[in-house]
């Protein structure tokens, strides 16, 4: 019988951005793969790739104890019924609400993705420290001791569970990010004309939208020509960005909307800067796709995002919450074009070293046990095939 492995995780799309090549080479080397989670518009798409999947509500930022109860004995269910060998749960709800649910189980590897810590480690206010707490112990229960590995994106991320016993020190293994084929990011040059400035991410107040819109406004005051872009989609959320300021920006005439963009490689192609103002990160997705069409960037000097970067090299940090400082940042990108082209190559060398796929799937099939270290450099180009289909 082929072996199973269950990927619990808050949402289909999410999965098809950061995790389906990884599911893909799994099944070549033999896993049946099954996927729980919120089922939205993407369940043709991914049962065509042969995935079991498995409907579970969860949301990502829903608070009711008896839903959040729900989707427990939900993931519980699943997680029994499958009986996987290898269990992979990404992000907070599923990493503790599967964690608690196979705490006893023997026989199944267990890993943990923690692709960042979110809004409950940003948000302030004694009622946003008691959730911290709350949500310490849970992950302390969850995968303390009980799991094989626990993945982080970025190095102060580990330190952090390190430091406060929610994990033995063992258990963590780095892996920066999900990965690109950077093949299908190709490094073209710039376009002539005004500076396009680029805004991607979900619209969200913690991604520092807000912050971009005034950097656009200090910019445009100071006239300096640039066109400021947001790309990206809004989120249900509690932190994301209405429709209605978006609108009103526009009509102010500071910012351009170009909503949602399946195919990111082709977009950043029309951008001579990226920009991700962002609170915190686990490792931006967006930073890596720079990088991988040569694109300087200008982000925070916060974990997650300073990882994605060499800063002074292929771009430059910022303080965060800080238009001012963003601003500046952008404008002398804005001005300078040879250091901007300068970082924009310097940044598809960082991506070719750092942030290629096929490094991403071999470290992933290593955890799952199906490949040696003597196979980490194999190429798998039948993975993009598929996807391609």
């Amino acid at each position: 019988m082929r072996k199973k492995l269950l990927f619990i995780v808050n949402v289909d799309w999410a999965f098809i951005s950061h995790r389906l090549p990884i599911a893909l080479a799994a099944q070549q080397h033999g896993y049946e793969i099954h996927l729980a989670c919120k089922i939205t518009n993407k369940k043709e798409e991914l049962s065509e790739y042969g995935f079991i999947l498995h409907d579970i509500p969860v949301s990502r930022s829903g608070t009711s104890i008896f839903g959040e109860i729900n989707v427990f004995f939900k993931i519980w269910r699943v997680i029994r019924k499958i009986k996987p060998e290898v269990l992979h749960l990404v992000t907070i709800k599923p990493v503790i609400y599967g964690g608690l649910a196979s705490r006893y189980l023997k026989n199944v590897k267990k890993i943990a993705a923690i692709p960042g810590l979110g809004y409950v480690f940003i948000a302030k206010g004694l009622k946003a420290k008691l959730f911290r707490f709350l949500v310490k112990i849970l992950y302390r229960l969850s995968i303390r001791s009980s799991f094989a590995s626990v993945i982080f994106q970025n190095p102060t991320d580990r330190k952090l569970f390190i430091k406060y016993n929610l994990i033995k020190k063992e258990q963590a293994i780095l892996i920066k990010g999900s990965g690109v084929f950077l093949h299908n990011y190709l490094f073209v040059e710039e376009q002539k004309g005004i500076p396009v400035v680029m805004f991607v991410g979900r619209l969200l107040v913690d991604k520092g939208v807000r912050e971009f819109v005034e950097a656009a406004r200090i910019l445009y005051d100071k006239k300096i020509a640039c066109r400021m872009v947001l790309v990206g989609d809004f989120d249900d959320n509690p932190k994301s960005i209405s429709k209605k300021e978006v609108e009103r920006w526009v009509a102010d005439g500071y910012i351009e909307y170009w909503g949602y963009c399946s195919e990111i490689n082709n977009t950043i192609k029309a951008a001579n800067i990226v920009v991700l103002p962002s609170y915190r990160e686990g490792l931006p997705k967006a930073l890596i796709e720079a990088a991988a069409c040569g694109r300087a960037v200008v982000t925070t000097d916060v974990p997650g995002c300073r990882d994605a970067i060499i800063p002074g090299k292929t771009g430059i940090l910022v303080p965060v919450c800080n238009a001012n400082a963003l601003s500046e940042a952008i404008g002398k990108l804005c001005l300078n074009t040879s250091l901007r082209k300068n970082m924009g190559g310097e940044g598809r060398k960082f991506a070719e070293a750092e942030f290629d796929i096929n490094h991403v799937i071999s470290k992933h099939l290593r955890l799952y046990g199906d490949l040696r270290t003597s196979k980490t450099s194999m190429k798998f180009s039948h993975i993009e095939r598929d996807l391609t289909k």
